[in-house]
């Protein structure tokens, strides 16, 4: 797994220059097909509403859309550094069929996806392929210098150079030099530029500040909900695990007290019994504890508390970190908890017999990154685990990006803006 997390649109080095060549042709390949798809499928499913058949399919189509459009959000956070928030609205997880369609229809972020799609397909693609061809281009005018002109057709023109001979050939050579030295510092910022159209399309405009308020209100809510379960939970664990042990051990020890004297025998037997509870409290203490707040996240780190995590899993597991700080103790917790679900859910569900786990810090942001060989097909919502991660980073101002077509890999990106230690 990578764990460069520089800007690559700053480089002008050659590695910098080769990498957003390809990065740029990797995005036109596979967004094209995708913008295509997805748009068709919307296109179709909203037109089946009326009967009744658009009604079903519509939210799985969009949820689709979506998907697709946070994983250009991620590329264009990792890839161009820059950013695009997510502004959904979030759905009822109980909400019936049509509440579910129009709810994502009646989100104005679902309209600025369905927009995005025909700009991707075409200006997208345009501005993702260009990169490649600025570096690509001028090996053509190179090869015409060294003998390819022999071999081409009468009437070829290279540019704006017409190659009938070795010395125009050798023109030719020249004017793809000098393009080689223009692609040197503007291969990497076409691919910016790609970027940038992405996010002027998918990104809120004016209503950004207003929708991004909204949404952290909700998130906060949730949390707020959420808290309030949780401090149920424990009083339900202390209640019927760790202090009916104590319960009876105290009675214990009364009835210990009774026979010390009369029955020294008996008194020993309820004494082993009591230490025995004594101890199965304290475990039930420390997992109740762990499950609040890892020890080991408190005293070492996010880093060596995903690496614990990793050890216990049943799945071989790779963990790559590097921060070089810590972040502040609620952003840890929640960070923490986030892979802890999303490892659960690879495990019990997706198959894999292997995964992968990238921690890292760039640009004020801590990016974690959870990747498995499984089957695929996770998506957020629908009661899924992957929608407690998305509500636990949103009360952080953080966003979740899911990528797992059917049949795997499953890449699973969730990003939370922090400052380290």
């Amino acid at each position: 797994m990578t764990t460069d997390t520089k800007n690559d649109s700053g480089r002008t080095g050659g590695r910098g220059v080769a990498l957003a060549a390809i990065r740029g042709l990797a995005l036109a390949l596979v967004s094209l097909p995708g913008a295509v798809l997805c748009f068709v499928l919307s296109v179709v499913s909203i037109a089946l509403i009326p009967i009744g058949v658009g009604i079903v399919t519509t939210p799985y189509v969009l949820r689709g859309v979506r998907t697709f459009a946070n994983w250009r959000r991620v590329l264009a956070a990792e890839w161009g550094g820059v950013r695009i928030p997510p502004s959904y609205r979030p759905v009822p997880e109980d909400a019936n069929p049509w509440g579910r369609t129009f709810g994502m229809l009646g989100d104005p972020a679902t309209w600025r996806d369905l927009g995005w799609l025909p700009v991707d397909m075409t200006a997208g693609f345009t501005t993702a392929l260009l990169p490649f061809a600025l570096l690509v281009y001028p090996l053509e005018g190179l090869a015409l210098a060294a003998g390819l002109w022999r071999v081409m057709p009468d009437g070829y023109w290279y540019g704006f150079v017409p190659v009938s001979g070795q010395t125009s050939a050798l023109g030719a050579g020249a004017l793809g030099l000098a393009l080689l030295f223009l692609a040197h510092f503007l291969t990497p910022r076409l691919l910016h530029v790609h970027f940038l159209l992405t996010r002027a399309v998918l990104g809120s405009g004016r209503g950004e500040l207003t929708e991004r308020v909204r949404v952290l209100t909700e998130t906060r809510r949730d949390a707020v909900d959420t808290s309030a379960a949780e401090l149920r939970r424990i009083e339900r664990d202390l209640h019927d695990g760790a202090q009916a042990r104590l319960v009876a051990m105290g009675m214990d020890l009364g009835t210990i007290e009774a026979l010390i004297e009369k029955d020294p025998a008996k008194a020993r037997e309820l004494l082993a019994h009591a230490r025995k509870s004594s101890a199965e409290a304290l475990t039930e203490l420390r997992e109740l504890v762990r499950g609040i707040h890892p020890p080991v996240l408190a005293e070492r780190g996010l880093g060596d508390a995903v690496r614990a995590l990793a050890l216990r899993l049943p799945v071989a597991t790779e963990v790559n970190v590097e921060l070089p700080g810590r972040a502040e103790a609620p952003v840890e917790s929640a960070a923490y908890f986030a892979v802890s679900e999303v490892l659960t859910n690879a495990v019990k569900h997706s198959g894999a017999d292997r995964v992968w786990i990238d921690l890292h810090h760039a640009d004020g942001h801590l990016r974690v990154t959870v990747t498995d060989n499984g089957r695929g097909g996770a998506v957020v919502g629908a009661g899924s685990g992957l929608t407690g991660v998305e509500r636990r980073l949103g009360t952080f101002d953080g966003v979740l990006a899911v990528s797992s077509p059917v049949g795997g890999p499953t890449m699973v990106t969730m990003e939370m803006p922090c400052a380290l230690s």
